[in-house]
């Protein structure tokens, strides 16, 4: 039995999560829920699982959430303070990062300064401060396990493996719903168009960021950080049926690849479950359904975020934390159609070139960062001709 906290309960990872939890309740039992400011959803949550205490960040949330589990025997706390003690707790044997974006990176940390196994879906955590993580992983012996589908086809790709034979690995991408579209398509498209991927349910904003290939250029530094590679040993490859996750190919040339159909809870399941493998009855991947996988270039000149990411993570020092900054924010204002879809790129780019490059960053200097940037990147978007109009 693993008793589970799981960070962000109410986001799409979170709540998948909990799917695989109540299909196994033999296997897997919640000690602690935590939410931002979906207050509804976390008690129903609470209600249901009966964790020993629930978090709710938003401190406007917290009344709500007290009052409406005052008749059950569970802790609620608020703040971000109070996410980073339950993480430590000596009754938590797991915790799943699944908080969107820089603001679950300090969970993450307290929970492996506790020696904790960490399911990690919050890839900002490594995009941002990937070397601190790792190394203070190292030093507490705290496990990392992927949630990722490409970085959980990686790790599964390696179980067995000497590390040492690797000679690179390629994430797969969907190319997202405007694979094969030009500029001239792409400076039209609103947020409700990017939202449609053809392949994946997930969140607002790794859908958008998907559609903009920079969920891949995050990938690709979260994977030189998860497994201690060399930026060219990371390679990216559009592959728009989604079926085989990523690929690792070794020094004798030979590959393996982890195919599946796109099911976000296979990932998370093998996450939670992990050294094992555990039965369920998600459909099967059929190759009578599939007559052809197919493979090609990304347009790095049209898709200009995952040649911004790539850039980052060769400057590396705070690079990739600027550039995560200004995503997230512009994201959010292209999310409210107050920014153009390729206007993303352009303001990225004029944020990268504002803000102070650091060589080699403290966790003080990425916490600077990431506000300058947002403050620079949020000024950019509120000039935008789109948010003037």
């Amino acid at each position: 039995m693993k008793r589970l906290a799981i960070l962000g309960s109410t986001g799409s990872i979170g709540t998948q999560a909990l799917d695989v939890v109540a299909a196994h309740p033999e296997l897997f039992e919640v000690e602690v829920l935590s939410a931002h400011s979906n207050a509804a959803m976390l008690i129903e949550q609470a209600g249901k699982f009966k964790p020993n205490a629930v978090v709710v960040t938003d401190e406007t949330k917290f009344d709500t959430v007290k009052s409406a589990l005052a008749s059950l025997p569970i802790k609620v706390f608020k703040g971000a303070e109070a996410l980073n003690d339950v993480v430590q707790w000596d009754s938590v044997d797991m915790v799943l990062g699944a908080i969107v974006g820089f603001a679950g990176l300090h969970s993450t940390l307290a929970a492996i300064e506790a020696g904790k196994r960490v399911a990690l879906a919050n890839k900002e955590t490594l995009v941002v401060a990937g070397e601190i993580v790792m190394q203070k992983a190292l030093e507490k012996k705290a496990h990392i396990i992927p949630v990722d589908s490409e970085h959980s086809a990686i790790f599964q790709c390696l179980v067995g493996e000497d590390m040492e034979q690797i000679e690179k690995v390629i994430l797969t991408a969907s190319g997202g719903p405007f694979l094969g579209r030009k500029p001239n398509y792409l400076v039209n498209v609103k947020a409700s168009h990017a939202l449609q991927h053809p392949n994946w349910t997930m969140g607002a904003k790794i859908t958008i960021d998907s559609a903009t290939l920079m969920n891949k250029g995050l990938e690709m530094i979260e994977a030189k950080w998860l497994f201690g590679l060399k930026d060219e040993q990371i390679e990216v490859v559009i592959h728009p049926q989604s079926i085989i996750h990523s690929l690792v190919q070794f020094k004798d040339s030979s590959v393996k690849a982890q195919l599946g159909l796109p099911d976000m809870k296979l990932p998370i399941q093998y996450a939670l479950s992990f050294p094992r493998r555990i039965g369920n009855d998600f459909k099967r991947f059929d190759f009578k359904d599939y007559a052809k996988l197919t493979f090609e270039q990304p347009d790095y000149k049209t898709f200009r975020n995952l040649a911004l990411a790539i850039d980052a993570m060769h400057k590396a020092g705070n690079a990739p934390c600027v550039l995560n900054a200004a995503n997230e924010v512009v994201v959010h204002a292209f999310l409210q159609n107050k920014v153009g879809f390729l206007e993303m790129s352009e303001m990225i780019e004029k944020t990268l070139e504002r803000v102070s490059y650091i060589e080699h960053p403290t966790l003080e200097d990425y916490e600077a960062s990431d506000k300058e940037a947002r403050v620079i990147a949020a000024e950019l978007a509120k000039n935008s001709q789109l948010s003037i109009y």
